[in-house]
């Protein structure tokens, strides 16, 4: 890629024609060039949004990549429409972040752009209506309604009508009907307005005018609104809150509108003072969220063995650009973070702390909030869009040195970044799959700190193998902290046999005696505990005792998942979903029974074991609003919650201190789930869970039911013997040719018609096998799940030998390869999708 030049301004005299290549938010693989308007010419540089046309007549949001004087050679130049911004929105490091993240993971530079760019910084359209200028009332033979002639001569006084407006005029719901009556009748035409989505927050403020703070003139007001008590509250309510008289410049700005209502004035009569001039309202624009607070004497003083980390951290900083922290759960990783940013942000630079989940980030903010205060930017899915786009334009102001993210934080205007915090860094959320680019945040976080000349920390108590090889190749540093902050000291492991439970009939529900028994003497000491089944739902599918049926999704291979809450089935991966059927509808019979059990099964389960618990389930149905993570945490740490029910989310680094038992269900099945990483992924999330148990200075417990107590992976666990699991793990992997020995290429190939995704799939696997050894190109084969939103898919997986050959230059041919299988004429309507590094 050739290196990105920023223009500085040109002089209107010379008139040189310039060109633009702009980066557009859609899935083609390079930036287009724009002509650019002479008028634009000192407006314009690399990182600016644009606004240009792309195809006949989508109007879109594009970033300036470079500016140059070369015409394109195979296509006419369009103008670039307009500028957006007098600053740069994108700067040259993220720009070269967005190329390597194309080139490594084979996606298409414009869906890297769509990822990154929130989506308040695109432009939107809204439909609106005028009158059409050809159109003369006096020399037309139709005939037009009453509401049709209504709205005609509302538009004779007005250039423009919104949907919106056009329904308050008609107040009608079927205004539809006279706008397309009149466009039929040629009256008027139907556009699209282009404006920007984001739109900052504006609050409304109140204050007096300037002629009354006069003291004899307020005077006089008072006593003449002794007759209207409730404008006198009002102005007394004012006063109480800006006292102009100690200090008359305190009126500059006056009292927020909501802050003064809030005592229960009269609305009317606050209109009334404003009407008069009395008072006045003004808007300023105010931050979305408010993350003040931060103590700038904030004292935090770090163990002997936290100091020894930070010691051996700041050393492996000398000869490593990326150092990992093996500590255990517990250990307080997250007071050593905060040691480091203090330093970095006292030096000026900035500092990106990556969170696997939204979850964590809330009980991670409030930490943060305490010590950085307004200098911390958080962001997240679960934002809106103005909200991320406050934090992006925020970075670029200097005003978020701080940004706490998920992956999508690796995407931001970072200028002057000094370290980057890859947080539970084993997660496999930090993986994105659908839709692209299939990146890894983890592996990302990497190249942003090598363009930024910046340090890499990743933290967690169970390092991905890929990760900890590295480490012990001397490829990353590597520190240790392993003993827990304070008096805290790590859970007793306990396994519940389910074969013996199951002989002996003691089980109730999915529960073993062991565990009722521990959770009913948790609650009697007044303590909590956590639930982990990782699966949501209420049972896995439900099943005709009769026939065998099982109802399965329409548009996936998948059966559908029972949700009792709403009484239907489920796809989880299409959404589709539909109302519990009350017969087979094979046989007709009425003996329907659950198959499994999810975290809603559960949940029931413990309602009628433990009546007086206060129970709480966490898991995808009962997180989906924006505040719903954050409360139901406030509420499990407030001790409004005394078992909390949930999947993968209640295992990510939370810290709760009065949680004494965590209880682990179906770790058979996550075990045997057929993915080369099943053990890894069980073991990480079992001690991750265990984890929550036995904070500060109360022992915790951890009990997992299993049929087969025997299984050494549980050894391993138990003990928290990573290394030696680690060994017996890598030499799996060396044998079968796996990651971190081999790299992975996974191809999907997905067809409407079965036999055309086997066709094409087949055509591309010859091609592939020309490139590279046959031995280490698998498939093609359908996949564990063969049908996904009405697509048969098969699937190819390419091992590649780490550092054996040019993987620029494989990717490049596989690209090629694909390309020329989907000319073929049974192929062109195949989609052929690349992941890299796919588990």
């Amino acid at each position: 890629m050739s290196e990105l030049e920023f223009n500085t301004s040109v002089d209107h005299e010379e008139r040189v024609t310039l060109f633009a290549d702009v980066l557009l938010p859609v899935p083609i693989p390079r930036a287009f060039t724009y002509r650019v308007p002479f008028e634009m010419n000192d407006r314009i540089g690399t990182g600016f949004r644009v606004v240009v046309q792309f195809g006949k007549k989508r109007i879109l949001t594009g970033i300036v990549a470079g500016i140059h004087e070369h015409p394109p050679e195979e296509y006419e130049a369009k103008y670039i429409l307009d500028v957006l911004d007098d600053r740069p929105m994108m700067n040259e490091q993220q720009l070269r972040l967005f190329y390597w993240i194309s080139d490594y993971y084979m996606a298409a530079i414009g869906d890297v752009v769509n990822a990154a760019m929130p989506s308040g910084l695109k432009l939107s359209s809204e439909s609106k209506i005028q009158l059409n200028p050809e159109f003369d009332p006096h020399k037309t033979d139709y005939e037009f309604s009453a509401k049709e002639l209504l709205l005609l001569s509302m538009l004779e006084h007005r250039d423009m009508m919104t949907y919106a407006e056009v329904a308050q005029t008609l107040q009608m719901k079927s205004y539809l009907k006279i706008i397309k009556s009149l466009i039929a009748k040629e009256a008027i035409l139907i556009f699209e307005e282009v404006k920007d989505r984001y739109s900052p927050k504006k609050e409304t403020y109140i204050r007096l005018t300037e002629h009354w703070l006069d003291k004899e003139h307020l005077e006089v007001l008072m006593n003449e609104l002794e007759k209207r008590p409730k404008q006198l509250d009002v102005l007394l309510a004012y006063l109480h809150e800006v006292p102009v008289f100690k200090d008359r410049g305190l009126n500059i700005r006056g009292v927020p509108k909501k802050k003064l209502m809030i005592r229960g004035l009269s609305e009317s009569s606050l209109k009334t003072l404003i009407k008069h001039r009395v008072m006045e309202a003004y808007q300023i624009i105010v931050p979305r969220f408010d993350l003040s607070g931060g103590k700038k004497s904030y004292e935090l003083t770090l163990t002997e063995a936290q100091q020894i980390a930070k010691e051996d951290i700041l050393s492996q900083f000398e000869k490593h650009q990326t150092v990992l922290l093996h500590g255990i759960t517990g250990s307080g990783k997250t007071e050593i973070y905060i040691e480091f940013i203090k330093e970095l942000l006292e030096q000026g630079e900035q500092v990106l702390y990556l969170l696997p989940e939204i979850a964590l980030t809330t009980q991670i903010v409030t930490r943060l909030q305490r010590v950085f205060g307004d200098r911390m930017g958080v962001y997240h899915s679960k934002y809106s869009d103005n909200e991320r786009v406050e934090v992006w334009k925020g970075l670029i102001e200097g005003r978020f040195p701080l940004i706490v993210g998920v992956r999508s934080s690796v995407f931001l205007p970072f200028d002057n970044l000094g370290l980057v915090i890859v947080d539970e860094e084993h997660e496999f959320s930090y993986k994105q799959y659908e839709p692209a680019p299939r990146y890894h945040a983890r592996d990302v976080a990497q190249m942003l700190g090598r363009i930024h000349n910046a340090k890499v920390l990743m933290g967690t108590a169970t390092p991905s193998i890929e990760t900890f090889w590295l480490a012990r190749e001397k490829r990353y540093g590597y520190a240790e902290l392993n003993e827990r902050y304070g008096e805290a000291i790590l859970p007793k492991i306990i396994f519940a046999d389910l074969a013996k439970e199951r002989r002996e009939k003691t089980i109730k529900g999915d529960f073993t005696s062991l565990l009722i028994d521990k959770i009913g003497a948790v609650l009697e000491k007044n303590e909590q505990a956590i639930i982990f089944q990782n699966r949501r739902g209420y049972s896995h599918y439900i099943s005709c005792e009769e026939c065998g049926w099982i109802p399965k999704c329409h548009s996936c291979a998948v059966s559908l998942t029972f949700h009792m809450h709403y009484n239907q089935l489920r796809c989880h991966y299409c959404g589709h979903h539909e109302a519990l059927p009350v017969t087979c509808p094979a046989c007709g019979s009425s003996k329907l029974r659950t198959v499994g059990f999810g975290t809603e099964k559960l949940e029931e389960d413990l309602k009628i074991l433990f009546p007086e618990a206060r129970i709480q389930r966490m898991d995808l149905d009962t997180t989906r609003r924006k505040y719903s993570y954050q409360k139901i945490i406030n509420d499990f740490e407030e001790r409004n919650i005394d078992i909390l029910v949930g999947t993968q989310m209640v295992s990510k680094g939370l810290d709760f201190d009065h949680v004494t038992l965590v209880g682990v269900f179906d770790v058979d099945r996550m075990l045997h789930f057929p993915d080369f990483r099943a053990f890894e992924r069980t073991y990480q999330l079992v001690v991750q869970v265990s984890g929550r148990a036995g904070r500060k200075d109360k022992a915790g417990e951890v009990v997992i039911q299993t049929s087969n107590v025997k299984q050494p992976l549980l050894h391993y666990i138990s003990y928290l013997h990573y290394e030696p699991f680690f060994d017996k793990e890598v030499e799996e992997r060396f044998k079968y040719k796996y990651p971190p020995f081999y790299r992975l290429i996974r191809i999907m190939i997905k067809h409407k018609e079965k036999e055309r995704a086997e066709q094409a799939a087949k055509a591309l696997h010859e091609r592939i096998r020309q490139l590279i050894h046959p031995e280490l190109v698998l498939g093609p084969h359908e996949p564990m799940i063969s049908k996904l939103r009405n697509l048969y898919l098969m699937e190819i997986m390419i091992k590649i030998p780490r550092g054996r050959m040019n993987l620029t230059e494989f990717k490049k041919k596989l690209l090629l390869a694909a390309n020329i299988t989907k000319q073929q004429k049974d192929c062109k309507q195949a989609l052929i999708v690349f992941d890299v590094d796919p588990y």
